[in-house]
C-alpha cells in the first residue's frame, strides 16, 4: 500500500452511508496521533465556557481526579469508534455518557458546542499539522458522524454539514468565552496532567510547549500571560516537521486506538466499559439532587 491509497478508498465510500468507517479509516490509520493531540486541544477548549468549567471544578472530578478523567473519556469514546453505535460495547459507553450528563443541568447549548469542538478542532489541528488535510468526504463524515452521536446522546438542533459545526462553535465562542476561577483550575489541572506524563525535569517546557499552542482567544479567557513569539514559533515549527516526515514513512498497516495510547495509564489490567466514568450521586459534591433514572434524564 503507497501513502495515499488509503486516501483513494475513503473517497470510493460514501460519506453520509458510510460515516463510520470513514471516520475509522481517517481516525485510526490516517491520523491516530494527531487526532488525539486534537480532540485533547477540543475537550480543553470547552473550559473557556464558564458554564462548563465551572461545572467540571464542582464535580473536582478533572482536578482531584484528572488522569482517570481523562482515560474514561478517551476509552468510552474510542469504545464508540471501534465498535460502532450499535453494537453492545457501543452501547454501553454511550449509555454510561448519558448517564454521567443526565445527572447534571447541562444545557443544550453547552452540550452542542462540546460536540462542536470534537467535528472542528480536529480539522483546524490537522490543517496547520497534520500530514495532509482532510478531503471533503473526510469532513462530510465527520460531520456524519458527530450529528449520529449528538442524536444519541439527545441534543437538539444538531448543525448539519461541517461549516454548520464551524459556524456554531465560532459564534458560541465568540459570545460565551469569559473567565472563571474554577475553569482557570480545571485548566491548570490539565497542563500538569500532561506534564507529567514526560519525566519530571521535562515538566515546564511541556508546560511551555502547551501553552504555545493556544490562541490568543484562550490565553486571553484563562489569564495566561501570551507565550514568546520564538517559543510558539519553536513548537509550531516542531509539529509541521514531524508532519513532513510522517508525510514519507509508509502507511499504518493496522488501526491505533485511543485505548493503545500511552497516556492512557489508569487500567494496565484492562477494563469492562460499564464501569468506565463517574457514578454521581446526587447531593454528593457539584451533583445537583435529581432522580437519575427519571424523566430528565437524556436518551439512552
Amino acid at each position: 500500500m503507497k501513502r495515499y491509497d488509503r486516501l483513494k478508498e475513503i473517497q470510493r465510500l460514501d460519506p453520509e452511508r458510510d460515516f463510520l468507517e470513514i471516520y475509522r479509516l481517517s481516525v485510526t490509520y490516517e491520523f491516530p496521533w494527531d487526532v488525539t493531540r486534537a480532540l485533547e486541544l477540543a475537550l480543553y477548549r470547552t473550559y473557556a465556557v464558564p458554564s462548563i468549567g465551572r461545572l467540571l471544578a464542582e464535580t473536582a472530578e478533572l482536578t482531584d481526579r484528572t488522569q482517570k478523567r481523562y482515560d474514561d473519556t478517551a476509552l468510552l469514546l474510542d469504545t464508540v469508534v471501534e465498535h460502532g453505535f450499535d453494537s453492545d460495547p457501543g452501547r454501553t459507553a454511550l449509555r454510561r455518557i448519558n448517564r454521567m450528563h443526565a445527572a447534571y443541568d447541562i444545557s443544550n447549548d453547552d452540550m452542542r458546542y462540546v460536540l462542536c469542538t470534537f467535528v472542528v478542532v480536529p480539522k483546524r489541528w490537522l490543517d496547520a499539522y497534520g500530514w495532509r488535510r482532510l478531503c471533503d468526504h473526510e469532513l462530510r463524515a465527520f460531520a456524519a458522524y458527530y450529528r449520529a452521536l449528538g442524536a444519541r446522546m439527545g441534543i437538539k438542533d444538531l448543525p448539519r454539514t461541517y461549516e454548520d459545526f464551524e459556524y456554531t462553535l465560532d459564534t458560541y465562542e465568540n459570545d460565551h468565552f469569559a473567565f472563571d476561577e474554577g475553569a482557570r483550575a480545571v485548566s491548570d489541572a490539565t497542563l500538569d496532567l500532561m506534564a507529567s506524563w514526560y519525566p519530571r525535569p521535562l515538566a515546564p517546557l511541556v508546560r511551555g510547549a502547551s501553552l504555545a499552542l493556544l490562541d490568543d482567544s484562550l490565553l486571553r479567557t484563562f489569564r495566561y500571560e501570551r507565550p514568546a513569539a520564538a517559543a510558539r514559533s519553536l513548537v509550531r515549527g516542531a509539529l509541521r516537521l514531524r508532519a513532513r516526515a510522517v508525510r514519507l514513512m509508509p502507511p499504518r498497516g493496522k488501526p491505533h486506538y485511543a485505548r493503545q495510547n500511552p497516556e492512557i495509564k489508569g487500567y494496565p489490567d484492562g477494563y469492562e466499559v460499564a464501569s468506565l466514568g463517574t457514578f454521581p450521586t446526587p447531593g454528593v459534591r457539584g451533583c445537583p439532587v435529581r432522580d437519575l433514572a427519571g424523566p430528565g434524564a437524556r436518551a439512552e
